[in-house]
């Protein structure tokens, strides 16, 4: 993968394993991605970033893209990337109509990032854990799609997972192939019973998703897993994103914040952005229909955007 090519979430691939929520949309001058949609009930479109992030290669030319669509789509909603703008003031040069915090990430700055260093409690259910399975790194990702699928399958279970949140095998088909991914998987007497997926780009390794079965779970297995990462990842990327916990704010204690927030030396906001492309249309779009303005764009009240 050559220095400044397109990888993890800012490929085209990774738009397109996401082409059953939306038509991919190249934004040409930053080298992003939206996914363009209809508007249901109008014969209007819109867009949204690729989930879980939207990523490009050239900031400094995402609010010129986002002009050229005044216009064209209705308004253009996403999570931008926490190492992409990096302050709510460049964010609303671009995102002129909604910038709000979203999710804390939990990072690991890996110059300043020690194993041995860290608490008591996560330094035992990895070693507990890595007793209990051995962890690779798998040199071809695609390879492992059907295990793969078994593990998540589990986790949409567990946690009712749907739409686009939920993936499909087509999707999960493209993302494997993406430059950037890196697959790590853990086995236990010849049965893999975790896996995690990441996505490099740049300086940074991002926890793309982490699933288990059952067994895995017994063993706590994603103890094991996150430890080997932060092994790979040491003099290959500066920093490593743990990604969020459940909770939408900042300071919340959910199980899966504390485990994140076990592994890492600080922190980086993720923020919802929006912009309004056609000011006519989006008005007379609310005046049919019920809205709720705390949502962006608002005629989408209630729905993942």
């Amino acid at each position: 993968m050559k220095p400044g090519a397109p990888a993890a979430y800012a490929h085209p691939g990774y738009a397109a394993s996401l082409s059953e929520f939306g038509t991919p949309r190249a934004l040409p001058g930053s080298g992003g991605f939206l996914l363009e949609r209809a508007i249901p009930g109008t014969s209007d479109r819109d867009a949204m970033g690729c989930y879980p992030l939207f990523s490009c290669l050239d900031w400094s030319r995402l609010g010129d893209d986002l002009a050229a669509l005044e216009g064209t789509l209705v308004s253009v909603a996403a999570v931008v990337d926490p190492f992409g703008l990096d302050d709510e003031e460049r964010l609303r040069a671009c995102f002129r109509d909604r910038v709000v915090p979203f999710k804390e990430h939990f990072i690991a700055d890996l110059d300043r990032h020690d194993l041995a260093s860290l608490s008591r409690h996560h330094r035992y259910y990895a070693r507990r854990a890595l007793a209990r399975s051995d962890v690779e790194v798998c040199v071809d990702p695609p390879q492992h799609l059907d295990e793969w699928l078994a593990l998540y399958a589990t986790l949409c279970a567990r946690h009712d997972l749907r739409g686009i949140q939920a993936f499909s095998r087509t999707a999960f088909e493209q993302q494997l192939r993406v430059p950037g991914i890196v697959l790590l998987r853990a086995r236990s007497d010849g049965e893999t019973i975790g896996a995690h997926l990441w996505y490099v780009q740049g300086e940074v390794a991002y926890s793309h998703l982490a699933a288990a079965s059952p067994r895995g779970y017994e063993a706590m297995v994603f103890y094991a897993l996150y430890w080997r990462a932060c092994e790979h990842f040491r003099g290959r990327v500066r920093v490593v994103d743990f990604g969020a916990g459940a909770g939408l704010a900042a300071g919340a204690d959910d199980g899966l914040t504390r485990f994140k927030r076990g592994w890492a030396n600080g922190t980086r906001m993720a923020y919802f952005c929006g912009r309004i492309l056609d000011r006519e249309r989006y008005a007379k779009i609310l005046a049919g229909g019920r809205a709720e303005e705390r949502y962006f764009p608002a005629y989408r009240a209630g729905e993942f955007a």
